[in-house]
């Protein structure tokens, strides 16, 4: 018995048509592409600031995913319409990697998280993972960085502009007018993200951008700065000088690999359920588009890329159909690349209002966990306060060891079940899903 995840691009193209290109939608592709683009700039801009990462580098890594996403849905479709980009949920996990092993040497971080991903893909071990980790767990892993996400930008809504000596009185008129442009522009997002996220999901953010532009013209608020890092090749050779260094870089590249593969799987199976033609998702090729992109980025020092579901589903809303709607995204932001000035022009409080937004919406994917009953709630909720107050691997690992032993005592105490019988029960369902594939 053959799982619909595993049906092979022959099948799909025949039932489907080209998952890059179908001559009667490119119009709407185009369109979508566009318009997708417009949401995916500031949101990119947002997520390489959270993971310290120069801006250049993040729009670079999103150009670059698209174009490989492209190139892929011609023979090997994951998904139909999903949107490659760099994806919220690992902005503070990239952050810690800074931090940890220097700006300099996250490439070869990069390059072994692709290469851990490619073992993943070429052994579709993928199908495995949200069997190992639940996904309400995965939740309240994403909620706990949605906090941290909104936080990171909450200051910046009353930030005073460069070179504005600050007062010992916050309350100051500068202040004040800021925190009020701020308000006037999160009521004009939410109001038309509530009225069109149905239909023109990414009007919101264009309304956004544009309102601060032109309040820029009038007031003196705080702008973006984006520096031209001078993109350039060069090989992803690490300068660790201890062998603890090696020893946590390999493992903090398999950690972000694993929780990369887990982010796309979930997407992908949201992405499958609002297909406008209702076309199957292949997780196990979508994975070998994202270890590819990720595998050349490391040589310009990029970032990690996954087909989020924010820009996917904007990109189906503004009316996608094929990935052809990918490359014009990817046309766009690499213009945008390489002409960085012209992003000089976007106001940080309008920036932070949309990373603020992303962040929550993290945090209320818990509701989505209500489904599990309480128990997953609240240990979902649990790994969320947990990724927020002591680290995201911390939090996750310390999460599951607690499931473990409570799921032990349960089976053991009331079920009164052999610890032999429980271990062979854990692992029964990876040989069932073996099973069915074969």
């Amino acid at each position: 018995m053959e799982n619909k995840d595993t049906s092979t691009e022959q099948d799909q193209n025949i039932s489907y048509g080209s998952a890059a290109f179908i001559a009667k939608y490119a119009a709407r592709d185009i369109q979508a592409g566009v318009i997708t683009a417009t949401m995916a700039i500031p949101l990119s801009i947002g997520i390489a600031l959270m993971s310290d990462y120069p801006i250049q580098v993040g729009l670079a890594t999103v150009a670059f995913a698209s174009f490989i996403g492209f190139l892929f849905a011609w023979f090997r479709p994951g998904n139909f319409i999903g949107a490659p980009g760099i994806a919220a949920g690992l902005a503070p996990i990239l952050a810690i990697g800074v931090a940890t092993f220097g700006f300099e040497n996250m490439a070869f971080i990069i390059f072994m998280t692709a290469t851990f991903q490619a073992l993943i893909w070429r052994f579709d071990w993928q199908r495995y993972l949200l069997k190992a980790v639940p996904s309400y767990l995965v939740e309240g892993l994403l909620a706990g960085i949605g906090l941290k996400i909104a936080l990171k930008f909450l200051p910046y809504l009353w930030m005073l502009p460069t070179g504005m000596a600050v007062s010992e009185d916050f309350w100051t008129d500068p202040r004040i007018q800021i925190i009020v442009l701020s308000v006037i522009g999160a009521i004009l997002f939410l109001g038309l993200f509530k009225k069109f996220k149905k239909t023109k999901p990414a009007l919101p953010y264009f309304a956004l951008i544009v309102f601060g532009i032109v309040t820029s013209l009038l007031v003196d608020v705080r702008m973006l700065e984006v520096k031209d890092v001078g993109l350039s090749m060069r090989l992803p050779i690490p300068e660790f000088d201890s062998l603890y260094l090696w020893a946590y870089a390999i493992f903090f590249s398999l950690m972000l690999a694993v929780v990369d593969v887990i982010e796309q799987v979930m997407s992908n199976a949201a992405i499958e359920k609002i297909d406008p033609l209702k076309r199957p998702c292949n997780s196990n090729n979508s994975l070998l588009s994202i270890w590819v992109s990720n595998m050349g980025a490391s040589f310009f020092g990029g970032m990690t890329n996954l087909d989020g579901l924010a820009k996917s589903s904007t990109n189906r809303l503004a009316g996608a159909y094929t990935k052809l709607s990918v490359l014009v995204i990817g046309l766009l932001i690499a213009f945008f690349t390489f002409n960085v000035q012209y992003l000089d022009n976007l106001p940080y409080f309008s920036l932070a209002i949309i990373m603020i937004f992303v962040g929550i919406k993290m945090v209320l994917g818990l509701l989505h966990v209500a489904i599990y009953g309480p128990y997953a709630v609240l240990l979902a909720t649990v790994c969320g306060l947990l990724v927020f107050q002591v680290g995201i691997f911390e939090g996750l690992i310390i999460t599951l060891v607690a499931h473990a032993i409570i799921s032990y005592v349960i089976f053991s105490k009331v079920d009164s079940m052999p610890t032999i019988t429980i271990v062979r029960k854990y692992f029964q369902r990876f040989k069932e899903d073996e099973q069915n594939i074969n």
